[in-house]
């Protein structure tokens, strides 16, 4: 389980004395237990009690409170999800905001300290005095006593249960848990710990994420600020378009081509039967300015490797790693100092979401970055381990291969995340702290692997030619090597249907369910707002590889 990130700097106005109004909050939050977060603005940071039945304005009443470790100013309007195994997973509700002023001290820190709080409170649902008090010595769960004064705002059998829906948005927890708006990582850095998994009025448009932490591209969009997905009117002016034209959206202006091709062909033959449509370069444009929000921390400040289909999935594509000389000058790019006279020498790093609105329109339809970062390429960020079935293998068989991963990776104490690969095969990216050389890593999956490998010998082959595995699974640690990239997360796949390479939850390793290329550009946004992004714990984590015994 995972600790509280730390917030910012404490700001000046409210902490210091200043001008600015104190806040508090009280969040409706169903963990392990259903709970009340009774929380106050002191000295920059949430200073907060859990409640279980609730703070009242009935003056007769007695609550129980446990002082509870602070928490950072950023999770003051916080309504949404915090994901399962992280702290206080579970659902939470803004039940009541405001302002407050302490009573009888002008230290509030040293009140609580000295175990009596009084606090004038001017919420839209809770007003008046409310008073906390601890009942025995200083400990890491104080055992407090909350109260409301008997002033003009006490309510005689006032119950905070049937005044259960929130200030903010109107939902009851149970209509937040079911529609998240938001996601709290706990793992993350508190001012990136709220991600946005849909736009408040509308689930058309996806996360508002923050980018990944220490990307060199200090200019870019995605360096600078949290980044929205497209609006309703740039969608709208996008599907007004004909065949082609220009479109303004992330500030930029991009000239689109050959709109109405099919790109990507429906599934098969009883898709179609179904109602399953081709999708067209607008789809794909227009999946691109959705998903930017989302997988730009994945691709931002990385080298990318484009693997090019302008005709579309059902033709042959190619490997495009140089950035062409007609690209638009606003996308950044990076010069390998070290590319030979043949090979690719100046790459895009798709750090703003523009970029990848580009990157369909190019006819990318499968976009892989490298696993190393441009100001140090020779450290890759993660380790891969790619579970490649043979002609044989079975989806089954697959998920027998990633769960003995799994169970290994947790006996070791690493944080890893499973992928569907969007074709036939899973992948699993291991975060590693930047100390690692390629043939580190890949040395390191190796063993893994094989260790692995071992307890299924029927259902692995460690051959490198296909037609020498006799139809069984290779556990690819070669992976793991400077611009060998594994596709990215959340980018489609060149074939039927327009898969997309979804991050998975652990537990969906024990559900035939997805399929590997059974997450779409149509349906990928469905569970980004049911689930979040499973591979965001993997943000920020610096891991080492523990020896192999």
């Amino acid at each position: 389980m995972t600790s509280e990130p730390g917030g910012a700097a404490p700001p000046t106005p409210s902490s210091a004395g200043g001008g600015g109004a104190r806040r508090f909050v009280v969040q409706r939050h169903r963990a392990r237990r259903p709970h009340y977060d009774l929380r106050f603005e002191i000295d920059g940071v949430l200073v907060s009690w859990a409640v279980p039945k609730g703070p009242t304005l009935d003056p007769a009443v007695r609550r129980m409170a446990v002082h509870v470790e602070d928490h950072p100013i950023e999770y003051l309007e916080f309504e949404g999800v915090i994901p399962a195994g992280q702290y206080g997973g579970g659902d939470v509700i803004v039940w009541d905001i405001g302002t407050w002023e302490p009573h009888r001290t002008d230290d509030p820190a040293a009140a609580v300290a000295a175990g009596e709080l009084h606090a004038d409170v001017f919420g839209q649902k809770l007003r008046g005095r409310l008073v906390l008090v601890r009942r025995g010595p200083a400990a890491d769960k104080e055992q407090w006593l909350l109260l409301h004064k008997r002033d003009d705002h006490a309510v005689p059998g006032w119950d905070p249960e049937e005044h259960d829906r929130s200030v903010l948005s109107g939902r009851t927890n149970d209509e937040v848990r079911a529609d998240p708006e938001r996601l709290w990582h706990s793992d993350l850095p508190a001012t990136e710990a709220s991600v946005l998994v849909r736009q408040p009025a509308t689930a058309e448009s996806p996360a508002a994420e923050s980018p990944e932490a220490g990307s060199p591209e200090a200019g870019s969009v995605a360096a600078d600020a949290d980044v929205a997905g497209p609006t309703e009117d740039e969608l709208a002016a996008l599907d007004a378009l004909g065949s082609g034209g220009s479109w303004q959206v992330f500030g930029q202006r991009l000239r689109l081509t050959n709109l109405d091709k099919v790109l990507f062909p429906a599934r098969d033959e009883e898709a179609r039967d179904a109602g399953e449509e081709p999708v067209t370069k607008r789809d794909l444009v227009r999946y691109a300015a959705r998903i930017a929000p989302v997988i730009l921390p994945y691709l931002a400040g990385r080298p990318l490797n484009m693997n090019r289909f302008p005709n579309g999935a059902t033709t042959k594509g190619f490997w495009h790693k140089e950035l062409p000389s007609h690209a638009p000058d606003w996308l950044t790019r990076w010069t390998d100092p070290e590319a030979e006279d043949d090979k690719a020498r100046t790459y895009l790093v798709a750090d703003h979401p523009a970029a990848l609105v580009w990157l369909a329109n190019f006819g990318a339809l499968e976009w892989h970055a490298w696993t190393s970062r441009t100001d140090d390429v020779h450290r890759p960020t993660y380790a891969l381990i790619d579970i490649d079935p043979g002609t044989a293998t079975t989806w089954d068989e697959v998920l027998t291969l990633a769960r003995l991963h799994r169970t290994a990776l947790d006996h070791l104490g690493l944080r890893a995340q499973p992928k569907l690969t969007g074709r036939r095969g899973l992948q699993i990216w291991i975060p590693v702290a930047p100390e690692y050389t390629f043939d580190d890593t890949r040395r390191w999956v190796e063993g893994l692997s094989r260790a692995i490998g071992t307890v299924v010998p029927d259902l692995v082959s460690w051959e490198w030619e296909l037609r020498d595995r006799h139809g069984a699974a290779r556990l690819d640690y070669t992976q793991n090597a400077i611009n060998k990239t594994l596709v990215a997360p959340y980018s489609p796949r060149a074939a039927a249907g327009a898969p997309v390479s979804a991050p998975i939850g652990w537990d969906e390793l024990d559900d035939v369910t997805p399929r590997p290329d059974g997450v779409s550009i149509r349906s990928v946004f469905d569970r980004l707002a049911q689930q979040g992004d499973p591979f965001r714990a993997l943000l920020g984590v610096n891991q080492t590889l523990p020896a192999l015994t």
